[in-house]
């Protein structure tokens, strides 16, 4: 893609954050389209003759032994999803195939009848789904009383690096956008514009020897109103779980963004994660809305084999 293909779908992208309150790409797929080309990506984009503007755009990003697919629609063309879905899903149906084909997820904020039309033409069914799920802040005494306060310290750049990325991935080892992150992943994240290396804290422990063993990385958007803080990323080391590290790690990651100004604090979890949404509920945490996954599997180009 063009700087000129970029700008233009941001354009479309800014357009539908404001008609859905919601951004339409996850953070990997938005610096995919960044970064305009990293391997296993495809821009596909919808214009009509009479405007300047791209009305539906559909990105192809290639995740941790999986395909990750995104389909947006100009909030003005919306009758036209059905028709404008099929032709740039074929294409990325195709893109994917000709890479070798593999598994494939599609996340769809509000997902209706259209969306599973859309999922069965390119033998998607409906898998996963996600919450995003939000707490007031500051949060109540009778949490932080009943939370075990940990030390945590600010990620350094040139230091954390290796031990950050080895806990991730061992946390997320069979993730399909969290798992498998490489340096260049990582320094990807870093880069942002909002990134703030006080924001991404780590708890060590000391004995037998310093160890990495969770971390609670968190966002700020500053444009928001009220200001919203997000829990952008949380693991515990899988050797050091049910010790209570992710309850204690969540509530410092929150006290930091209240701290920042935060009046509200969000996360997203897998819907199927149980003991996770039990915890984040003892500590306030309520469900704001819920994404759906496609899934399913593409096979190769015959050729490709």
């Amino acid at each position: 893609m063009t700087p000129a293909d970029i700008a233009a779908v941001t354009g479309l992208l800014n357009a539908v954050e404001i008609a859905d309150s919601h951004r339409p790409l996850n953070d990997h797929l938005w610096i995919d389209l960044r970064h305009g080309g990293r391997a296993g990506f495809a821009g596909l984009i919808a214009w009509e003759p009479s405007s300047v503007n791209p009305v539906a755009y559909c990105q192809v990003s290639r995740g941790n032994d999986s395909w990750a697919i995104d389909l947006v629609i100009d909030p003005h063309h919306r009758d036209q999803t059905l028709e404008l879905g099929k032709g740039l899903l074929n294409e990325a149906e195709k893109i994917i195939a000709d890479e070798g084909g593999g598994h494939v997820h599609w996340w769809v904020f509000n997902s209706n009848k259209t969306h599973n039309i859309l999922a069965a033409q390119i033998n998607l069914k409906p898998g996963r789904n996600i919450l995003q799920l939000e707490v007031k802040l500051p949060l109540a005494q009778e949490v932080l009383n009943s939370t075990e306060k940990i030390s945590t310290v600010s990620f350094q750049s040139g230091v954390d690096e290796s031990n950050w990325l080895s806990v991730n991935n061992r946390a997320f080892a069979n993730h399909p956008e969290q798992g498998g992150w490489t340096n260049e992943t990582l320094l990807s994240r870093l880069d942002e514009s909002w990134f703030n290396a006080s924001g991404l804290l780590l708890h060590f422990t000391e004995r037998p020897s310093r160890q990495l063993t969770g971390f609670c990385w968190t966002k700020l958007d500053k444009l928001s109103n009220p200001k919203l803080g997000e829990i952008y990323i949380i693991a515990v080391d899988p050797d050091h779980h049910n010790k209570g590290l992710g309850r204690s790690l969540t509530v410092a990651g929150l006290n930091h963004l209240a701290t920042a100004g935060a009046t509200t604090g969000m996360l997203f979890v897998d819907k199927e994660n149980a003991p996770a949404i039990s915890m984040y509920s003892k500590i306030g945490f309520s469900v704001h809305h819920e994404g759906q996954a496609f899934i399913g599997e593409i096979s190769p180009t015959i050729g490709n084999l």
